[in-house]
C-alpha cells in the first residue's frame, strides 16, 4: 500500500515536470498505475480486518474518497489553476501522499507474507488489452482527436482479447481474474448491477462541471463549489447507511436506491441558468446521499458471501470492473454529445448536456434489474438485516457524535 502511494507521487511529480505532450502522458501512466493499486490493496486489508457484521459501516468511509474526489476535484483544481499554475494540481499530491504513507505505516496492522500462485501474465495482458482498448476505443470514437477508424480498430482488439481471456480462463491453473466467482448470484449481482450504474456515475463529474461551464457561462471555480455540495451529501450519509441497511435489507435498499439514484441524474438534465440555484444545491445534496448509501451497498455485498479464502479473488475483479465502468461512463458521455453536435451541426449546447444527462440516467436505472434477482435475505450476515440483535457497529454510528 505504501509502494502505491509512493508511485503515485513519483508520477505526480513527473507531471508537474513534464515539458512535452508525450512526457506528460508517460507521467500521468505512472501516476495511474500507482493510483489503480492503492485502492485494490486498501480494500483488501479492511475486508480481512473488518468482521463481516462490521463490513457495511466500514465500507462507508471506504467510498467517501471514491465520491468526494471527483467532486472537489473541480473546486480546488479551479482555485488552483486560477490562483497558482497547472503544476500545483499534481504537487499537491506530495503532502498528502506523505501523510499517507505516514498513516500507513503508523495504523495499518502488520500482515506476514501469504505463499501466492505465480503471475497469470498471459491473463494479465489480454485482460489489459480488453479494459484499455474498449476504454480507449470508445474515447476515440466519441471524442474523435484521432481518427475514428483508431477507435474502431481498437475497441476491436479489446474485445477479441476479453474473448481470448475468458478462453484462457477456462483453462489456466491461477487465472488472474477468477470468473468462477460469477457462479454465486450475489456477487454476480454486486458487480454487474455495480458496473452498470456506476456508468451513470462516472459520467456525472465528466458532464455537470462541462454544462455549468458551457450552458451556464460559469467559471470553473464556480461550477466546482455548486458539484461540491454532492460531496457533502455523501459525507453526510455514512452516519445513517449502516442503519438503513439494517433495517431495510441489501434487496430492498439497492432496488429503490439505484432507481431513485438514477432519478436524480435525469433531474441534472432539467437544469437551466433560470432554475434557482438553491433548488440545484438540495437535488446534488440529495444524490450525493444516494450515491453514497449505493456504493457503500454495492461495495459490501461484493464480500457477504465471498469466503476469506477468496477476497484476494474478488477484490482485483470489483476493482477492474469499478475502473472500467466509470471510464465507460465517460466515454458514454464524451459520446453522447459528439452524436448530438454531429447530427444537428453545431457547437455544444445545453440541450445536448439535457440529452447525456436522460440516457445515462437510463442506464444507471437498469441496475436495478439486477439486483431484482437477489434474494430477499442476501447479504443478511453483512447488514445484519433481519437479527433480534443490533450489531455493535449499528450502536456506534447510531450514537450522537459519531
Amino acid at each position: 500500500f505504501r509502494a502505491a502511494i509512493a508511485v503515485f507521487i513519483v508520477g505526480s511529480i513527473a507531471c508537474a515536470l513534464s515539458g512535452s505532450l508525450p512526457a506528460f502522458v508517460v507521467s500521468r501512466f505512472l501516476q495511474g498505475i500507482g493510483g489503480a493499486m492503492m485502492t485494490p490493496v486498501g480494500r483488501l486489508v479492511l475486508v480481512r480486518a473488518t468482521p463481516k457484521s462490521e463490513l457495511v459501516a466500514a465500507m462507508s468511509w471506504l467510498t467517501v474518497p471514491a465520491l468526494v474526489g471527483p467532486l472537489v476535484g473541480p473546486p480546488v483544481g479551479g482555485f488552483i489553476t486560477t490562483y497558482f499554475t497547472w503544476h500545483w494540481i499534481f504537487l499537491i499530491n506530495v503532502p498528502i501522499g506523505l501523510v499517507g504513507i505516514w498513516l500507513a505505516t503508523r495504523f495499518l496492522p502488520k500482515t506476514e507474507p501469504v505463499q501466492t500462485p505465480p503471475l497469470d501474465f498471459i491473463g494479465f495482458v489480454l485482460s489489459g488489452l480488453a479494459a484499455s482498448g474498449v476504454v480507449f476505443g470508445l474515447s476515440v470514437v466519441s471524442l474523435p482527436y484521432l481518427p475514428p477508424i483508431v477507435g474502431v480498430i481498437t475497441v476491436a482488439v479489446g474485445l477479441v482479447s476479453g474473448a481470448l481471456y475468458l478462453l484462457h480462463a477456462r483453462h489456466a491453473k491461477n487465472p488472474l481474474l477468477a470468473l468462477e466467482l460469477f457462479r454465486n448470484q450475489v456477487f454476480r449481482s454486486s458487480v454487474l448491477g455495480g458496473g452498470l450504474f456506476r456508468i451513470g456515475i462516472g459520467a456525472v463529474p465528466f458532464l455537470l462541471p462541462l454544462m455549468f461551464q458551457i450552458g451556464f457561462g460559469l467559471t470553473p471555480f464556480q461550477s466546482g463549489m455548486i458539484t461540491f455540495v454532492s460531496a457533502i451529501g455523501a459525507i453526510g450519509m455514512k452516519f445513517v447507511t449502516a442503519l438503513i441497511f439494517r433495517v431495510a435489507g441489501f434487496r430492498r435498499v439497492l432496488v429503490v436506491g439505484s432507481l431513485v439514484a438514477a432519478a436524480s441524474i435525469a433531474i441534472n438534465g432539467l437544469f437551466t441558468p433560470d432554475t434557482p440555484y438553491l433548488l440545484m444545491l438540495a437535488m446534488l445534496l440529495v444524490g450525493g446521499f444516494i450515491r453514497s448509501m449505493f456504493f457503500t451497498g454495492v461495495n459490501a455485498l461484493a464480500y457477504a458471501e465471498v469466503s476469506a479464502e477468496d477476497t484476494s479473488k474478488a477484490t482485483p475483479i470489483a476493482a477492474v470492473f469499478q475502473q472500467l465502468s466509470i471510464a465507460l461512463g465517460v466515454a458514454v458521455a464524451g459520446g453522447i454529445l459528439e452524436v448530438s453536435t454531429s447530427l444537428n451541426d453545431r457547437s455544444l449546447t445545453l440541450a445536448d448536456f439535457h440529452t447525456a444527462f436522460f440516457v445515462v440516467a437510463v442506464i444507471s436505472a437498469a441496475a436495478s434489474l439486477s439486483f431484482m434477482r437477489l434474494a430477499p435475505d442476501a447479504g443478511n450476515a453483512v447488514s445484519g438485516h433481519g437479527r433480534l440483535t443490533t450489531p455493535k457497529t449499528l450502536e456506534a454510528v447510531s450514537r450522537p457524535g459519531n
